[in-house]
């Protein structure tokens, strides 16, 4: 397998990324705990087992065989690691780690889809600000939305309603999750890399009533 690791840094925040092309997932299975063989062991679908067996890969260059927790939603911690986000994209994955604040992560390649269903995903006042017609910039929207979504906290989100983005430079944004009783706001910092979108929050959550 062709292997390319990566480190990302950011003030506090480290992001880790691996691409690969691909690969037999079986002649890389020492690194997977127990747990992740028999998890492993479910996936059907060769690219699935990829991205699984590439992000432990990755995760075992970073915090060697520490096994991947997941809480309630479904978003991944490691005993004794601070706050970690991950996520994959074609032949990517990332790990990121913040020692000091929850941490949301999205990777997305660069191409049309995200602009082809931006009317399910932006509101009418996103489309001021945001070109509909560019494909980079729709695939860092969904990104930007994929992130907040990992930072909500929560599984019932509409993306058009409940989770909200504002330029404020180029590739500084804010984004905003709209709950009941509160509001979260964060800022994301949009990286272009290779031919990929990164997407994390460079800032802890703000929480302000509604």
């Amino acid at each position: 397998m062709d292997l390319n690791i990566d480190k990302l840094a950011f003030q506090d925040t480290l992001i880790y990324t691996l691409s690969f092309s691909d690969f037999e997932p079986m002649q890389y299975i020492d690194h997977l705990t127990s747990i992740e063989l028999e998890r492993f062991e479910r996936f059907g679908h060769i690219k699935r087992k990829r991205e699984f067996v590439a992000t432990r890969i990755l995760r075992h260059s970073i915090f060697g065989h520490k096994h991947i927790h997941y809480n309630f939603v479904g978003a991944p911690y490691i005993d004794d690691e601070g706050f970690i986000s991950i996520s994959h994209a074609d032949n990517l994955v990332g790990i990121a780690l913040n020692p000091h604040h929850q941490i949301g992560l999205d990777l997305e390649m660069i191409q049309t889809k995200a602009q082809k269903l931006h009317a399910k995903f932006l509101n009418e006042k996103e489309l001021e600000f945001f070109d509909p017609t560019s494909k980079e910039i729709m695939t860092a929207c969904w990104s930007s939305k994929e992130t907040l979504y990992k930072l909500a906290g929560r599984k019932q989100i509409d993306f058009k309603k409940d989770l909200h983005l504002k330029i404020m430079e180029e590739n500084l944004w804010k984004g905003e999750i709209i709950n009941p009783q509160e509001i979260f706001s964060v800022n994301l910092q949009i990286i272009h890399y290779n031919n990929y979108i990164i997407t994390f929050n460079s800032s802890p959550i703000e929480i302000a009533k509604r």
